[in-house]
C-alpha cells in the first residue's frame, strides 16, 4: 500500500526504508551459523525469495553429537541470537512439509529460550499423517483455485482430504491434487537441497618495516592477486568484486620490504565495516576503524586475471593513495561464480579483444572520474537536427554487470577520533 494509506491505518507507526542488502547479509550470517550444526542446511538468503526467513536442517542421527532435540534447539537459538534476535519457531518431523506445519502450529516454549517448538513423533508416514489429520486443509501448499475447490467440496481438514481415494483425487485435481494428497498422507519425497555458501578468497601480507610508496605496494598486491587468481583459475571460476584492506603502521617504509603471504578460502560473512554514505556508488572505500583503509571495487565481469584486478586497484590507490605507511595488506575476492567463458567469432579475430574494452573503460572511469567518460548511443536516426540523432550517457565502471547501478566513485578515509560522530 502507499505510505499515506499506511499512515492512516497506523498513525503511530515508525516506517523504515527497506535495506535488502542488510537483510541478505543477516540471512547469510544466520545460515552460516546453522551450518555448524548439521551437514545439510537449506535456506534462502535473497529477501525476494519465497523461502526467505526459514531454513531446513537435516538432523537425523546427530543425537550423539548434540544431544536430544531440546538441547540441540537451545544450542541453535544461542548461535542465532547475535544475528536474529527475537522469538524463533521450530518444527521437527520426518519430512519437509511436516516440519513446516509443526513450526506453524507449535505452542510449547523451550525453557530458557524464546523458541516455540513442536516435534512430530517418529514412526514414518503413518505417524505424520495422524499428526496432520485434524489440522485445517488451508495449511496445504495449494493454489488459491485449489483451496477454493476444496472449500466448495466441504473438505475442511487435512485428514478428510487424505481419506479420499488417490485415483479420484488425480482424476479431479490432476498432478497438483496428487502431490497434495501425498503430503496429507505424510509422504513428501522432497529432500533437503544443501545450500552452497558464498565463497570468498582472502590473502594477506605483512610488511616489515611498513612501506609508504606505491611501488612496493604494487609488488605485494601483484603477489596476492596471483595467489588468489591461481585458485580461481584451478576451479574454473571468476570473482566479481575485490576488496583491498590496508593497515597503516608507524615506521618509515622502503622498497626492500619482504612480505609474508598467507592465503585462505572461507565461506563466512565479511568483516564488519562502516560503509561510506553513498547508496549508488559503483566503487566505494570503507573505513573499518581509525587505523584501517579499505577499498571495495566491483569488477566489470567475472575474472581470474591477476593483472586486470591489480590495475583497477592500483588506479584507485593512485587517485587517492593512503597517507600513512602500510604494515599489513590483505586482498579479498568475493562474488565467486563459474566463469562462463566467451564464444569467439570464426571470421572476426578482433572479438577476442571485446572483453578487454570493459576493463579499459573501468580504468578510465577511475582515473578521470565518473561523468567524464561518455558513451554515444543512437537516439533518433530520423531527427532533423544532427544533435538530436545521437545522445550521450555516462560510462560506468561496472556497466557490464547486470543489475549493478552506476554512480560516482566515492572514496572515504578514517576520520580523526575527535571529528567522528
Amino acid at each position: 500500500m502507499s505510505l499515506a494509506a499506511a499512515h492512516a491505518l497506523a498513525p503511530d507507526a515508525e516506517f523504515l526504508v527497506p535495506d535488502p542488502d542488510r537483510y541478505q547479509a543477516v540471512a547469510e550470517a544466520a545460515l552460516d551459523a546453522l551450518s555448524a550444526f548439521a551437514p545439510y542446511v537449506e535456506g534462502e538468503a535473497d529477501p525476494a525469495g519465497d523461502g526467505f526467513g526459514g531454513a531446513f536442517l537435516g538432523i537425523d542421527g546427530l543425537e550423539r553429537l548434540w544431544g536430544e532435540e531440546p538441547v540441540l534447539l537451545g544450542r541453535i537459538a544461542a548461535a542465532l541470537a547475535p544475528h536474529v534476535p527475537g522469538p524463533l519457531r521450530a518444527g521437527i518431523a520426518g519430512t519437509r512439509f511436516g516440519s513446516i506445519v509443526a513450526a506453524v502450529v507449535a505452542r510449547e516454549r523451550l525453557p530458557g529460550t524464546e523458541v516455540t517448538w513442536h516435534s512430530v513423533p517418529g514412526g514414518g508416514a503413518g505417524a505424520e499423517a495422524v499428526f496432520l489429520a485434524p489440522l485445517p486443509v488451508t495449511l496445504l501448499p495449494a493454489t488459491a483455485g485449489m483451496q477454493e475447490r476444496l472449500r466448495v467440496l466441504g473438505v475442511r481438514q487435512i485428514g478428510a482430504f487424505a481419506a479420499l481415494p488417490r485415483a479420484a483425487v488425480l482424476a479431479r485435481f490432476g498432478a497438483e491434487g496428487g502431490f497434495l494428497h501425498d503430503l496429507a498422507n505424510g509422504r513428501d519425497g522432497r529432500r533437503i537441497v544443501p545450500r552452497k555458501p558464498p565463497e570468498r578468497l582472502r590473502a594477506e601480507a605483512e610488511l616489515d618495516p611498513p612501506v609508504e610508496s606505491l611501488e612496493p605496494l604494487r609488488f605485494v598486491l601483484h603477489r596476492l592477486a596471483e595467489a588468489l587468481c591461481g585458485q580461481l583459475a584451478a576451479r574454473g571460476a571468476g570473482a566479481t568484486r575485490a576488496r583491498l584492506e590496508m593497515v597503516p603502521g608507524h615506521a618509515a617504509g622502503h622498497a626492500g620490504s619482504r612480505p609474508r603471504v598467507a592465503t585462505s578460502a572461507r565461506a563466512g560473512s565479511r568483516p564488519r565495516a562502516t560503509t561510506s554514505a553513498h547508496a549508488g556508488s559503483a566503487a566505494r572505500a570503507v573505513a573499518a576503524s581509525a587505523t584501517t583503509y579499505l577499498v571495495e571495487q566491483p569488477l566489470p565481469g567475472p575474472t581470474a586475471m591477476p593483472g586486470a584486478i591489480e590495475r583497477l586497484l592500483l588506479s584507485r590507490l593512485e587517485a587517492d593513495p593512503p597517507g600513512d605507511p602500510v604494515e599489513r595488506l590483505s586482498l579479498e575476492l568475493d562474488g565467486v561464480i563459474p566463469d562462463p567463458g566467451r564464444q569467439l567469432g570464426l571470421f572476426a579475430p578482433q572479438a577476442a579483444r571485446a572483453g578487454h574494452l570493459e576493463w579499459q573503460l573501468a580504468d578510465l572511469v577511475i582515473r578521470f572520474g565518473e561523468g567524464r567518460v561518455l558513451r554515444a548511443f543512437l537516439r533518433d536516426p530520423e531527427a532533423r537536427l544532427p544533435e538530436a540523432r545521437i545522445g550521450w550517457s555516462e560510462a560506468s565502471a561496472t556497466g557490464s554487470l547486470p543489475g549493478t547501478p552506476g554512480g560516482p566513485l566515492a572514496t572515504s578515509r578514517p576520520s580523526p577520533p575527535e571529528a567522528r560522530p
